[in-house]
């Protein structure tokens, strides 16, 4: 069965809005589930032209409170970069696009604990990942429900380790549930990973080297102690 091609399916809503705003229609709005600042950096330059983006921060698989304090002051200081330069008159350093708002959801690690833990010896990228998907894509489609936006998406498909047909599925499923419509992504293709690394270093932001839960970091840790 062929794959979908996701990357190609969010070009053709991408080029809808733009005739739209080109035609005298206010862009939609966007509710944006992030991971972390680097992943977002790409994703936030990509978008903002074409919705009124806010960036719903809700990781409740960050297991450690001053990791996800870290992360969570990162993604503002990037927002912050960001709107500053719709106001910058500097060639080089100003930017097209909307102002974008940033809404921090609960810290509740019990939440993913309660189902993690059942599943602690599943490999990374297995069904314990699949379900903390779910949990956070839930959470951002209700919200967004809630607050009344006219899509929700992540940033979670930009990384090559996260699976993006997986994300998709579950994103569609939950548009039927919340009445929000999902923007599908692969925001990894057309050298959009390569691109959030790059604005990475370019901003200095601090890059994890694991997902965030204690099952992920204890990973990357035999991968390094295999590499030495």
């Amino acid at each position: 069965m062929k794959q979908p091609n996701y990357q190609k399916e969010l070009e053709n809503i991408l080029k809808q809005i733009k005739a739209q705003i080109s035609g005298g229609e206010e862009a939609p709005t966007l509710f944006l589930h992030s991971c972390c600042a680097p992943c977002s950096s790409y994703v936030l330059k990509y978008l903002r032209e074409y919705f009124h983006i806010m960036v719903y921060y809700y990781n409740p698989n960050i297991s450690e409170q001053e990791e996800y304090k870290k992360r969570v002051e990162e993604q503002k200081r990037l927002i912050a970069l960001y709107n500053g330069q719709l106001l910058c008159k500097k060639e080089g350093e100003s930017a097209a696009g909307y102002p974008i708002e940033v809404l921090e959801g609960s810290y509740e690690p019990e939440a993913f604990f309660a189902f993690a833990r059942e599943y602690k010896d599943c490999p990374e990228g297995g069904e314990r990942c699949f379900l903390c998907y779910e949990l956070r894509l839930r959470h951002t489609a209700m919200e967004a429900r809630k607050r009344g936006f006219a899509y929700f998406a992540t940033t979670l498909t930009i990384s090559p380790l996260k699976n993006a047909v997986k994300l998709n599925e579950i994103g569609f499923a939950l548009q039927e549930a919340a009445g929000v419509k999902w923007l599908p992504s692969d925001f990894k293709k057309k050298e959009g990973y390569k691109q959030s690394i790059e604005l990475s270093a370019r901003y200095e932001l601090y890059r994890q080297d694991y997902c965030g839960c204690v099952y992920s970091k204890a990973e990357r840790e035999r991968q390094k102690e295999k590499k030495s």
